[in-house]
């Protein structure tokens, strides 16, 4: 069977193979701090044997919700921030047709998000799009408090409750939140929402394989019982049972930290599908928030190849040598385009005549590697059979399962999140919200408003 590999062979010219395994032993700590729960925020590993455990029954459950929101809608929004927006968004993205808003070839509701952001533009366009839809709401939180979700839900709520009465709405209405506590929760009881479970030792940026990233990728048309069955092969895969040197998150772990104690403390994930984009995004909040505390981390960024190849590859190619690259290879394409010949041949290129668009895509992924090394960028290639649910859950356990590994090494806490919650206090005060009164006043001042 095919396998994720993980490929640090053209990091040597930067670190050695003795540097990157020197952290053998540190790994295997690691791994028994996760697995015995004696780490930093261990109240927080509820996804660690989540694949692993959770229950055929508990699939049918979110299945069954899919479907009936499937049967009333054709559109289904989806209202959460953080890890209760990207994980089902990078999971939709990298498993849909491209163009899938054009297609008319399923059956399934057009995902989209809401709450992800608070710009006018962005909700009172979909409000005008969703007067003319048949839609249902699964909102997504475990206080029903924060800012961003809270607003667009309260928004969508209305809207739709003066679109299809309040007793059609409540059928149409999907909340996923804490167990018994929580402004979302009493709501759901009050309205008689249905409602799946936030469990609270499962942070938002571990959540994709709850319901939280589960339903909506169900909604979507796609197979969770794959994508937990790659996340459970991922999970075994991964242990501390597997040897260092056969474990892939642990040498993904070391040979990022093994560069960045040599002074590369910015990592560029670099992808060759525009699928994989939101991936990315995922990626970049679960390693952002999870290591960038105490003044240390690497910086996770994101480019999207070939097309930022003729931008920021000319910064990655020649900047400071302060970055590394990871770059995501999907093995097989699903579909199959041939570069066709031309008489003419006025652009020159028949020499591509023939070949499939992937073996073109793939010369450029191999060619850009070489390039960057020759440039002082060390590379990392993470390969995955191919995009499909079971990859795709394997792929995100196993960035999670790095994570965790990589965040201890550095001897930070992998699942709070503290200076998250700076900027929502200085927005409170600015907005006149009740006992900030004080701040706002110092804050006004500093921007020169009194």
């Amino acid at each position: 069977m095919s396998k994720l590999s993980v490929d640090i062979s053209n990091i040597y010219e930067f670190v050695s193979n003795k540097q990157v395994f020197a952290y053998k032993e540190e790994m295997i700590r690691n791994q028994e701090l996760l697995e015995t729960k004696t780490g930093k925020g261990n109240e927080f590993l509820g996804w660690l044997n989540l694949p692993s455990s959770i229950t055929s029954e508990e699939l049918g459950k979110i299945d069954n919700v899919a479907k009936d929101l499937i049967s009333k809608s054709e559109v289904v929004v989806v209202v959460g921030i953080g890890g209760s927006y990207l994980g089902a968004k990078a999971a939709i993205e990298a498993l849909n047709n491209s163009f899938a808003s054009l297609c008319n070839n399923k059956n399934n509701p057009i995902v989209l998000f809401a709450g992800q952001n608070i710009c006018e533009d962005y909700h009172k366009e979909l409000l005008e799009l969703l007067d003319s839809r048949s839609y249902s709401i699964v909102v997504i939180s475990k206080s029903g408090t924060t800012t961003e979700p809270a607003i667009a839900f309260r928004l969508l709520k209305q809207h739709l409750e003066k679109k299809v009465g309040k007793a059609e709405a409540s059928q149409r209405i999907v909340a996923i939140t804490d167990k018994s506590k929580g402004a979302l929760r009493k709501l759901a009881d009050q309205e008689g929402y249905r409602t799946f479970i936030i469990s609270d030792d499962i942070g938002g940026r571990y959540s994709v394989l709850t319901p939280v990233g589960l339903l909506p990728i169900a909604i979507a048309g796609f197979s969770i019982s794959d994508m937990i069955a790659g996340a459970r092969d991922a999970e075994k895969h991964t242990s501390a049972d597997v040897r260092f040197d056969e474990n892939p998150a642990c040498i993904y772990a070391a040979a990022r930290n093994a560069l960045y104690r040599k002074g590369k403390n910015v990592e560029v994930m670099v992808n060759y599908t525009p699928k994989l984009h939101f991936l990315t995004e995922w990626w970049k909040q679960l390693y952002g928030e999870s290591e960038g505390k105490e003044n240390k981390g690497i910086f996770p960024a994101g480019v999207d190849f070939t097309s930022d190849l003729h931008s920021m590859g000319q910064y990655i190619q020649e900047g400071e040598r302060i970055l590394f690259e990871t770059v995501i290879s999907v093995g097989s394409p699903i579909k199959n385009l041939v570069i066709p010949d031309d008489p003419d041949n006025l652009d020159q290129l028949n020499f591509l005549s023939g070949k499939r668009y992937s073996e073109v895509n793939r010369m450029a992924e191999l060619g850009t590697i070489l390039a960057h090394i020759d440039g002082g960028v060390p590379s990392i290639k993470i390969t995955i059979p191919e995009l499909n649910p079971y990859w795709l859950g394997y792929t995100m356990y196993f960035f999670e399962r790095a994570c965790a590994l990589s965040g201890y090494t550095i001897n930070v806490n992998p699942f709070d999140q503290p200076g998250v919650e700076e900027y929502k206090k200085n927005m409170f005060a600015l907005l006149g919200k009740p006992g900030f009164e004080a701040k706002g006043k110092e804050l006004r001042k500093r921007l020169g408003e009194f």
